[in-house]
């Protein structure tokens, strides 16, 4: 893909992105039905976490678009290094869990994670670009052009600990509020509630090592070390 047709997707990507974290935070409080919305606000909610994660990766790719297209390719190479390691440890893997987890648990039983009381107060186009979009948007960015992996030991190790501090603040809130950020934590006992985290870390583990098999099926690994020689010059 073109330079320039590049940043305009990665513009209208971030746009959109930006769009739909303004729209979800717009949701009035008041409405919310149960106490468990109102602490934290929306920041408790993996999915919302991740429409903020998407708008600044694909806020750091415009800026790494633009400056190629200025030819300051010094400071486009780190900022592309950058890039690279948000997408692969975070942007992609996270959108697939997000996307994957909540349908597969919605067609299951809908009120383990999405309460039918939220369908008055979050609109469905809204409820779609959180938990659909998502996915298509991440696949297509992996079409679109090469991304370079970290060694696959500190990918895991970035993203283990990104899955802590986000297990650590759904256990802080519970401990805080007595209540579950999703209810689907309540039907577990301490054992059983560990066993499904440990479960879901292998789950996005291995979405990270899907994203880095599309990668190289698509690009290849020269085809991704062609391209940052180029960019070095």
């Amino acid at each position: 893909m073109e330079i320039s047709t590049l940043a305009m997707y990665h513009c209208l990507a971030f746009a959109w992105y930006f769009f739909v974290a303004c729209s979800i935070t717009h949701v009035r409080a008041e409405e919310r039905p149960s106490e468990v919305f109102l602490y934290g606000g929306q920041w408790k909610y993996l999915t919302v976490l991740n429409l903020v994660l998407q708008a600044v990766f694909y806020g750091v790719s415009f800026l790494a678009d633009v400056l190629r297209l200025i030819k300051k390719l010094r400071c486009a190479k780190c900022i592309i290094s950058s890039r690279d390691l948000l997408f692969s440890v975070l942007a992609f893997p996270v959108s697939t869990f997000v996307s994957v987890s909540f349908w597969t648990l919605y067609t299951y039983n809908r009120e383990l994670v999405y309460p039918k009381s939220l369908d008055g107060v979050i609109p469905l186009w809204l409820n779609h670009a959180m938990h659909t979009a998502v996915l298509p948007f991440a696949v297509l960015e992996i079409l679109a052009t090469p991304h370079r992996y970290p060694a696959k030991e500190k990918g895991l190790i970035l993203l283990g600990f990104v899955a802590f501090l986000y297990i650590s603040w759904v256990l802080w809130i519970y401990s805080v509020t007595g209540e579950w950020v999703y209810p689907l934590f309540a039907l577990f006992s301490p054992a059983g509630l560990a066993a499904f985290f440990a479960g879901s870390l292998a789950v996005i583990v291995s979405f990270y090592n899907f994203g880095e098999f599309l990668n190289r099926m698509i690009w290849g690994d020269s085809v991704v070390i062609l391209d940052y020689r180029r960019k070095g010059k």
